[in-house]
């Protein structure tokens, strides 16, 4: 049954992916309110939105309290695995996002879970790349927690939305490539925009697959 109004804890606002998200919540009559929880401040202010500065992710113990009463979490905090250390992407991927996810389904058990994956995650567990083991294994455990429902997004390469501060340098120097890029892999790109409101309708009215690909992102985006 689909959700009259969101009330969405976000995280990673501060990130490209995470201020885009964000930024399509706060367009959509679809979502109520937004509790932001991250370490620094995204300077932004708007009357649907609230946020939490809270350094230790990993304990999140003293503002636990303050997570009661929502109903989706968009978890866009994520780290390359580009130059750092086998045992730190994982704690930073892995053991983060599950705590973070136990601390929330233990206050809000009705909660929808929309994660932040990629494309190229292996749920075997067992292939060659480290960092696609490891996201694999953050789908397969997230879904043993007994939210509402949990949605694994694996988006490839994003298209910025225009006007947004945290676009990463490497969009901004190669965004001409993306046309030609999606005109070679047309289901390669998607656009931020399409990813936050693909994750704003799983949300609110749900989707037939746990893992969604771009072709699910584009046709969720679209949904009316």
């Amino acid at each position: 049954m689909p959700t009259s109004s969101l009330r969405v804890i976000l995280t990673g606002a501060t990130g490209m992916v995470g201020e885009a998200v964000l930024h399509e919540c706060l367009l959509s009559p679809e979502v109520e309110t937004i509790l932001l929880i991250s370490r620094k401040s995204c300077a932004l202010q708007h009357p649907k939105l609230r946020a939490i500065l809270q350094q230790d992710f990993m304990n999140l113990s003293p503002v636990e309290s303050q997570l009661k009463g929502y109903n989706a979490c968009f978890f866009c905090l994520g780290v390359s695995s580009l130059g750092i250390d086998k045992a730190l992407y994982e704690k930073l991927t892995y053991h983060l996002t599950m705590g973070f996810a136990a601390a929330l389904v233990a206050q809000n058990p009705g909660m929808v879970f929309c994660y932040i994956s990629g494309r190229g995650t292996d749920t075997s567990e067992k292939g060659k790349m480290h960092w696609a083991r490891v996201k694999g294994k953050t789908e397969n455990d997230l879904k043993k927690l007994p939210f509402k429902a949990v949605y694994n997004f694996r988006p490839g390469i994003m298209k910025p939305t225009k006007g947004l501060k945290n676009t990463l340098a490497f969009y901004k120097w190669a965004g001409w490539l993306l046309p030609i890029i999606s005109a070679v892999a047309p289901h390669y790109v998607i656009s931020l925009a399409d990813l936050g409101q693909a994750m704003i309708h799983a949300a609110a009215r749900g989707y037939k697959k746990s893992i969604l690909e771009i072709r699910d992102i584009e046709a969720l985006s679209a949904s009316a």
